[in-house]
């Protein structure tokens, strides 16, 4: 039951995986649009009736057609890209709405029939003639996709985004929308919450914002005001590792938007989840009371992007809203700390673990926050012998079985001779490989280590990857992503003992 139960929160993981890698990498087209409206639309803060023209072609057109093309990369690379950026050109003409949903559909979908054709015709074509096969059957299954997008899927995604709507509209009109907190948080917690933030929330939310200028649909996971509420009481109420780690987190979580960061200090004491779900009914119940809504999604979550999407004139009640969550959230998690028996003393590292566990994703910054104990000790532990890497069987080999194959946790175990690219790796190549990219670039500058240090989603590694650094849990999604690579498992990204040996035999073949 349990191996079952661990299997479907895989599935779901790797569902909103893949729509958080759609999604985000458009996050900065998602701004441009926010500010455009913000700015120069009638009711903006400098109207102009020239610029405010780029609005509409920017969430109908451009929007939809860059994620279809990013989801059909994830696919079939840039082939698929195309031909599914093309193909949704069928439901985006279909449909006066904007076609988010349907192009996080079509753009996958027509890339995967790509990709089998490809499979089935290449290796058969002609020597001279790959390029016309290539390019007329790309076109063919732009047009054909096109035409069945049109007729076929158009009347599936519009009755979804009906479904959908009327749902949103039921709740707003029954006055219980802040009821959604009862799902969204502790989704935060126990799981990536990316298939009801980027599958359902900025679809519907895009298109009640390009109608109304605002929807309040995107204030309903992004609130930062319940886990800044939660860390404020371990401020003041919690005890030992906890409380001595909490500003560092609190200052994160609020500016930096990483709301990743207070994940473990609710699994400490699970009963917090209440605060969390208190805070959060309580910003939507406020936003819902005074109809306020934001311009486009915020991201990340941080009172920076706050302001920056909020409409003009509603900057009172935002803050309102955000202050409200946190001070019902500061409240009864400061009630429950305060009448518990340990008081929120329990280990940060313990419970960060069994946040990994529950959600296949590491927290790199409360392990650095903590002291990143585990990464001390798996620096000590000992490694397997030497081995070479060996085809992946992607069916057949388990996580286990390619850690071992990859002697990932063995530095000393791999030739870098070649090596001039490192990549790190996680979910949505965003957020904690980011921050581990910029740590390891700063200690090669300090080593004089002549390498290019990038970072990814795992979904979006290249094929020529040289040297690829992820967490332990996702180490063998990136072995069968680009198995031809070098991997390194570590525990945190911030602070790992194998960077220092990465370093000492980078030095060497360099």
């Amino acid at each position: 039951m349990a191996e079952q139960k661990s299997g479907i929160q895989r599935r779901v993981q790797a569902f909103g995986s893949f729509l958080s890698s759609m999604v985000m990498p458009n996050i900065p087209i998602f701004i441009a649009w926010g500010f455009l409206t913000a700015l120069f639309i009638e009711k903006g803060w400098f109207p102009n009736k020239d610029l405010a023209t780029i609005v509409d072609p920017t969430i109908h057109y451009l929007i939809p057609i860059m994620i279809a093309f990013m989801g059909g990369k994830l696919v079939h690379d840039v082939r698929g890209g195309v031909v599914g950026a093309a193909a949704t050109m069928g439901i985006i003409a279909a449909f006066d709405q904007h076609m988010l949903l349907g192009a996080m559909i079509i753009g996958p979908l027509t890339a995967w029939l790509m990709k089998k054709f490809d499979n089935a015709v290449q290796p058969r074509i002609r020597t001279g003639f790959e390029m016309l096969v290539n390019n007329f059957s790309a076109g063919f299954m732009a047009l054909g996709m096109m035409i069945v997008s049109y007729f076929l899927l158009s009347p599936i995604v519009g009755w979804i985004m009906w479904a959908l709507g009327k749902a949103v509209q039921f709740l707003v009109d029954l006055h219980i929308l802040p009821l959604t907190s009862l799902l969204i948080e502790p989704a935060k917690v126990l799981f990536l919450n990316n298939a009801i933030n980027h599958g359902v929330l900025n679809p519907l939310g895009i298109n009640q914002a390009a109608e109304a200028g605002q929807s309040i649909l995107f204030t309903l996971e992004s609130n930062p005001g319940p886990g800044f509420g939660i860390l404020l009481a371990y401020m003041f109420f919690g005890r030992g590792t906890a409380r001595a780690t909490a500003p560092g987190a609190a200052l994160i979580h609020f500016v930096g938007g990483i709301h990743e960061i207070y994940f473990p200090y609710v699994l400490m004491k699970p009963a917090l989840i209440i605060a969390a779900i208190a805070g959060g009914m309580t910003g939507v119940g406020y936003f819902s009371l005074v109809d306020f809504g934001l311009k486009a999604a915020p991201a990340p979550g941080s009172i920076l992007a706050y302001i920056a999407m909020t409409p003009k004139g509603e900057f009172i009640h935002m803050f309102i809203g955000i202050a409200l969550a946190t001070l019902v959230s500061f409240i009864v998690a400061s009630l429950i700390l305060k009448f518990s028996k340990n008081k929120g003393e329990d280990d940060i590292a313990a419970a960060t673990a069994e946040m990994e566990a529950r959600k296949g994703k590491k927290s790199s910054v409360s392990d650095a926050l903590t002291g990143a104990s585990a990464g001390a000790t798996a620096g000590t532990a000992s490694t397997s012998d030497r081995v070479n890497v060996v085809e992946v069987d992607k069916d057949e080999t388990t996580e286990p079985d390619l850690l071992a194959k990859y002697d990932t946790e063995n530095v000393d175990a791999h030739d870098y001779s070649n090596v001039s690219k490192v990549i790190f790796a996680c979910d949505a190549g965003m957020g904690s490989s980011a921050m581990g990219a910029g740590m390891l670039r700063n200690k090669f500058k300090k080593a004089g280590i002549n390498a290019e240090i990038t970072n990814s989603a795992i979904n979006q590694l290249p094929q020529d990857a040289q040297l690829v650094i992820t967490q332990k849990v996702l180490t063998d999604r990136a072995i069968k992503q680009v198995p031809d690579a070098i991997h390194i498992s570590v525990d945190n990204f911030l602070n790992s003992p194998r960077y220092d040996e990465l370093i000492a035999n980078l030095k060497q073949n360099q």
